[in-house]
């Protein structure tokens, strides 16, 4: 049984875009809730009236940006709409993956259904349409400044609905005019105001951020999981997470990590107790709960503004009905500063857990740093075998390039339109640079829990075959296991590192605290 999702614009949640966006066999149905089917007619209807009485509206009777004192005679206004498309259809770059581009379609639908944007009800379900019948336009990811919204990649979306621009259907690329009649569908025919608000707004952002969210979240519990292993692999203590330490540091995403760590290492046989002459580890191993938990710190803001941002009317200007009063009001609600911010905090932080796991991958594979309690580069016979050696030249170097992108984009400003638009977010930046991070970390953490399963086997001669790993790192170790084997002698490892990432992705190592 097919499920459906309804859309309201005000209880969109993050599980619901990752679900439409990532769903295969079974996508949901996205329908308008019956109450925003008459909300959103209504605004229309008021535009409508507007045109009617002759006056004069920002972006229905008027130019957009530095044209806005322009006034368009009333037999042009739907022209106007067209051209705003068209138009503004500039964006370069690499193609958004399908599940950012479905995931961008119902971001954007769900703002238009909260039914102050003044778009047709037939228009927007028209989107909704193309989305369930799996029309993806093609949309470059780059050229959007984040105030205004995300102007120009919005607009290659609209190019589809009015049968121009490109999109996929079926798995083929084709003409927008083509996919639509694949569908059997018809192109629209914009009405006032609609060009403007398909166009307007910060749906390409909040996509890729919601989305981003979710990943982070994942990568957030991984990183524990990598660092439990690591511990295990190196000989550490599980002393540094006792619950009393954190307790007089009260940071609740630090005490949730320490506990998450005793919950991992429980049972544990390749840790140890109290050691008078090893009394503690270093900083990677025993400062995971401040570091991993400011992390979640991070993650926690960024799910809290996407939360809100996909529920929020964004486009402008806004329409608001009061009996037969009828404002349009222009406001600023397509600044994408909130979004900008919160992905460059959330930026900074995951960098922050590749950092971290690349420390461990390099304590792992140096036997100097661990004291040699594993050999060097994790590999049997040193010189002949490079064993590890150049894994974490990879981590190094996705590191470093992980702290170039941290750079915050929203602190960049390049005025336009005339410097009318004199501050713009930079907000599809940060959300482009914080995807890249999020991919390089996710390299990352593969490497190191392959790294540490590694040590792990080698410290079985010391420990004994039979002990015993984790209550939660156990299982994750023995999946590890199963995609990747003991490396005897030097081979292709590459192979081996994506098959552990896809297993990341997949979330069969998700580890949830109990």
């Amino acid at each position: 049984m097919t499920k459906t999702i309804l859309l309201d614009g005000q209880s969109l949640t993050i599980e619901q875009v990752v679900e439409v966006a990532y769903g295969e066999a079974n996508l949901p149905k996205v329908i308008i809730k019956a109450d925003s089917q008459k909300q959103v007619q209504n605004a229309a209807d008021a535009v409508q009236i507007l045109l009617e009485r002759g006056e004069v509206a920002y972006g229905i009777t008027t130019g957009f940006g530095a044209f806005k004192d322009k006034v368009i005679p009333l037999e042009d206004v739907k022209t106007l709409q067209k051209n705003i498309v068209m138009s503004h259809a500039v964006g370069t770059g690499a193609l958004y993956d399908t599940p950012t581009t479905r995931a961008i379609m119902l971001i954007r639908a769900n703002t238009l259904a909260r039914g102050h944007s003044g778009i047709r009800l037939s228009t927007l379900q028209f989107l909704l349409d193309m989305l369930n019948a799996g029309i993806h336009p093609a949309i470059p990811e780059k050229g959007s400044l984040g105030a205004s919204g995300d102007l120009a990649p919005l607009a290659h979306m609209a190019l589809v609905m009015i049968g121009m621009g490109e999109a996929e259907f079926d798995g083929r690329m084709m003409s927008g005019a083509d996919a639509l009649k694949s569908a059997g569908l018809q192109p629209v025919d914009l009405a006032a105001k609609e060009g403007l608000a398909l166009t307007n707004g910060t749906s390409v952002m909040c996509a890729l951020g919601t989305l981003l969210v979710h990943k982070s979240e994942r990568l957030s519990g991984i990183v524990d999981v990598a660092g439990a292993l690591s511990l295990e692999a190196l000989n550490g203590t599980p002393l540094a997470f006792d619950e009393r330490i954190h307790n007089l540091r009260p940071f609740p995403r630090q005490i949730e990590t320490a506990k998450n760590m005793r919950n991992l290492l429980k049972g544990s046989e390749f840790t140890r107790d109290y050691d008078p002459a090893n009394v503690q580890d270093a900083y990677t191993l025993r400062c995971i709960p401040q570091v991993h938990g400011a992390a979640r710190d991070a993650v926690a803001y960024t799910r809290w503004v996407m939360e809100i941002e996909l529920n929020s009317v964004t486009d402008n200007p806004l329409i608001f009905i009061d009996g037969e009063k009828i404002d349009v009001i222009s406001g600023g609600n397509f600044h994408g500063e909130p979004l900008a911010i919160s992905m460059d905090y959330l930026a900074i932080a995951i960098t922050e857990l590749g950092n971290i796991s690349e420390r461990r991958i390099m304590r792992l594979t140096d036997d100097c740093s661990n004291a040699q309690t594993l050999p060097a580069f994790l590999t049997k016979n040193g010189g002949l075998n490079s064993g590890f050696m150049l894994t974490q030249y990879t981590a190094a170097a996705l590191a470093t390039e992980n702290k170039v992108l941290a750079h915050p984009s929203s602190v960049d400003n390049i005025p336009t339109s005339a410097n009318v638009e004199d501050h713009v977010s930079m907000g599809l930046t940060a959300a482009l640079n914080l995807r890249q991070i999020a991919e390089n970390v996710t390299h990352i953490l593969a490497t190191e829990l392959m790294a540490a399963a590694q040590g792990i086997d080698f410290r079985k001669d010391e420990v004994g075959a039979e002990a015993n790993l984790g209550e939660g790192t156990a299982p994750i170790y023995a999946r590890i296991r199963e995609e990747v084997p003991f490396i005897e002698k030097d081979t292709i490892l590459y192979e081996y590192i994506s098959a552990v990432k896809k297993l990341i992705n997949s979330g069969e190592l998700d580890y949830l605290e109990s």
